[in-house]
């Protein structure tokens, strides 16, 4: 099995960041928002919830500073994109685990498929 990575600050105190963002509902919704739908004025976004300006000012602002949005400013309005490349890297940190569970399961049918079936007549 090959060694992980070393993770230097830098890149850890990004992950933090990307897993800190990501464990926000508030903030997943806005990211699903944006994948479906595409860039949107902040306008747009924020008449989706029902909170105030400031305080879905905040959540994106949480999202931006993790790299999962970025803000274009066009004449008055802020046009707010979904930026998918830490969501890789989310996907690549996780996939050992998924590994992990698939071979669990995989061992876990196949202890079922041997046993007896009950009610065999």
């Amino acid at each position: 099995m090959p060694l992980a990575r070393a993770s230097t600050p830098e890149s850890a105190a990004g992950q933090d960041r990307v897993f800190a963002a990501l464990a926000n509902g508030t903030r997943r919704e806005v990211l699903r928002l944006l994948r479906e739908t595409g860039p949107q004025p902040v306008q747009a976004i924020a008449d989706r919830f029902d909170m105030a300006r400031p305080s879905l000012s905040e959540h994106l602002k949480v999202l931006r500073e993790a790299g999962l949005v970025s803000e274009e400013r066009a004449g008055r309005q802020r046009i707010y994109r979904l930026e998918a490349a830490p969501l890789a890297d989310v996907q690549d940190w996780l996939h050992p685990y998924e590994r992990f569970w698939r071979q669990k399961l995989r061992s876990l049918g196949d202890v079922l498929d041997a046993m007896p079936d009950d009610g065999a007549s």
